[in-house]
């Protein structure tokens, strides 16, 4: 199996981000999803260029493949979780998302990223019906996937639960509107295709394969928006990852637990074991 597993930095937010990267290397982790957040490198702070520069050294010292991930929960409004976002209905508020996402490219491609994480944001209470919310958010990704595409960084938008783009089927709905644009990819969060999918998460992998860019992992169960350990959840890892394996995705397979992060050097330090041993496991049932 050439799965290649990283953590994500938002489980580890107590840590430096130069003592988190040496911790995943030690550990034997492929790469590291990074968040651009204040604790690890602050996408808002003076001198980006200079510091993304010593963190790509720092990550190619270590041999660290890296994803850059935009879910800070309040980078740009200490009041606000995830706000402002791409659906806002004050315009200047979705330019400082879109803004963010602009950052987080540059950043990504002088990183050498895989891809750019994103997502689509929760629709606003003054939005009743769900077209506004749609083009509102087409026309804030078109600037990211433009400068996305000029920099040869695909742009991989998450289903979400609770967001306009929630599920596989919302992902196709906006390629749709943007007209399939070739730097549009997909995050698919393994967990929430546990929680809320039709289709159970392997084969949700196969059927996003030709979209997938990204790929974050953690156990949930079904219809609970909860990131759990491995081990506490519902999810059939060996049929996950041998789908993942079987369906050419060459990215990282990042450990997605945010909520953890008290705990990160601990959870760390378990997951990457757990699967290795779920890949080395064959499927209960032929897919």
């Amino acid at each position: 199996m050439t799965l290649r597993f990283g953590y994500g930095t938002n489980g580890l937010t107590d840590l430096r981000l130069d003592d988190a990267l040496a911790l995943l290397a030690d550990l034997g982790y492929d790469g590291v999803g990074l968040t651009l957040d204040h604790m690890h490198l602050d996408p808002l702070a003076p001198h980006l260029a200079e510091r993304t520069r010593r963190v790509a050294k720092r990550l190619a010292g270590l041999g660290l493949d890296v994803t850059v991930e935009t879910g800070a929960r309040y980078v740009l409004d200490p009041r606000r979780k995830h706000g402002p976002s791409l659906l806002d209905p004050d315009p200047q508020d979705r330019a400082r998302r879109t803004d963010l996402l602009l950052r987080a490219v540059r950043v990504a491609a002088d990183l050498g990223a895989r891809a750019v994480h994103c997502f689509s944001g929760i629709v606003p209470p003054t939005v009743t019906e769900p077209g506004p919310a749609w083009q509102r958010l087409a026309a804030s990704l078109t600037p990211v996937l433009e400068a996305a595409d000029a920099a040869g960084i695909p742009l991989a938008v998450e289903p979400e639960p609770g967001h306009l783009l929630a599920t596989l089927a919302d992902f196709h709905h906006l390629r749709g509107l943007l007209g399939d644009p070739p730097a549009l990819g997909l995050t698919l969060d393994i967990g929430h295709c546990q929680c809320l999918e039709p289709l159970p998460p392997q084969d949700c992998v196969r059927a996003a394969a030709p979209w997938l860019r990204h790929v974050q992992i953690e156990d949930m169960r079904r219809g609970v928006h909860d990131h759990l350990p491995f081990g506490e959840g519902e999810i059939d890892f060996p049929s996950v990852l041998a789908a993942l394996d079987t369906s050419g995705y060459q990215g990282l397979t990042v450990v997605e637990l945010p909520r953890h992060s008290h705990a990160g050097p601990h959870h760390a330090t378990t997951s990457l074991p757990f699967l290795r041993r779920a890949a080395e496991t064959p499927p209960a049932s032929a897919p």
